[in-house]
């Protein structure tokens, strides 16, 4: 039986990488090692990202509801408590969309949690 080498086979992966590397600076976008080092650390830190981006949209979140009812006089965790105690069960996306989109809204919500509070 003859000898099976993997020309073809691995030639077409390589090429497979280095299309996927293109636009990397230097040997990133030339050797094949580097390339796939390149393009496996890449897919890590964006799969690692995607879930750190839900943590970061909270966190801005959190700061435009803080920056809106401060603008009303109340912290953040008296205006968070003052809804809880309220029965307004808002998440904080929301709440920070309608603290930057309907301010007028955002001031009913900060007098109910005012009174929810007291």
């Amino acid at each position: 039986m003859p000898r099976a080498k993997t020309g073809v086979v691995r030639r077409r992966k390589h090429k497979a990488i280095l299309k996927l590397a293109k636009g990397f600076y230097g040997l990133r976008s030339k050797s094949v090692r580097k390339a796939r080092e390149t393009l496996f650390s890449g897919a890590m830190r964006s799969y690692n990202d995607r879930r750190k981006r839900k943590g970061d949209m909270r966190r801005l979140w959190i700061v435009r509801i803080n920056a809106a009812a401060r603008q009303h006089g109340l912290s953040y965790s008296v205006f968070m408590h003052g809804l809880k105690k309220a029965g307004i069960e808002l998440d904080r996306k929301i709440l920070a969309d309608i603290a930057v989109r309907q301010p007028e809204a955002f001031a009913e919500l900060v007098s109910k949690a005012r009174a929810g509070a007291a």
